[in-house]
């Protein structure tokens, strides 16, 4: 059975997921055999989940969620893509998710490559290259900003990516513009397993 959540009602569930997992008290729903079952022809998640590919940064396990809960796109330092549109926007229209979740994380193997390659003007060889491309904006824009901790980075391009996903994306900013969507940006620490708001576009 579908569950239509507000954009609000979708960030609160998250929020209280979270404090679960940090708190040392997951429940695990929704990752049993009849849920399993239920969702064979159908699902209904409340939220889709853009995030960092890093192994520390389960996003069904730090949100305490199951199933179905929720739709994951993950690349290494959340970097944007056509896939990654093409899929946000297919949760968005397709799937009818209220919340758009940006996830990012300290000690970011990704924006540190980046931070480098800024600083000494070598880049990265292969396809690595491509990714330290589209972070050296907010590298950038967090040095101007006299943010010079790989942490701080990573907070300035959870929230570029943010933007970036309103103004990239008719579908996306159409759907923020009708209260029907909002997109928050988290940054999570490794050691608490705190996802910290960061910034947030819509109604929530």
């Amino acid at each position: 059975m579908a569950t239509y959540l507000t954009p609000a009602l979708a960030w609160r569930r998250l929020r209280e997921g979270n404090e679960r997992f940090v708190a040392g008290e997951s429940q695990h729903p929704n990752q049993d055999a009849s849920r399993r079952s239920s969702l064979v022809n159908d699902q209904h998640p409340f939220a889709v989940i853009f995030g960092c590919s890093d192994s520390r940064l389960a996003a069904e396990i730090i949100f305490d969620l199951g199933l179905g809960d929720v739709f994951v796109i993950r690349t290494a330092g959340q970097v944007i893509d056509d896939a990654v549109l093409g899929s946000l926007e297919y949760s968005i229209s397709q799937l009818h998710v209220p919340l758009i979740v940006i996830l990012g994380h300290d000690s970011c193997g990704a924006v540190t490559a980046t931070k480098a390659a800024v600083e000494t003007g070598e880049m990265p060889t292969g396809f690595i290259r491509s990714l330290v491309e589209r972070i050296t904006p907010s590298v950038l824009t967090a040095k101007r900003n006299d943010e010079t901790e790989v942490n701080d980075m990573v907070v300035e391009h959870v929230r570029q990516t943010a933007h970036r996903l309103a103004d990239s994306s008719r579908v996306i900013s159409d759907a923020i513009d009708d209260g029907r969507v909002a997109v928050v940006g988290l940054s999570y620490k490794l050691d608490e397993g705190r996802a910290a708001l960061v910034s947030g576009i819509g109604q929530l």
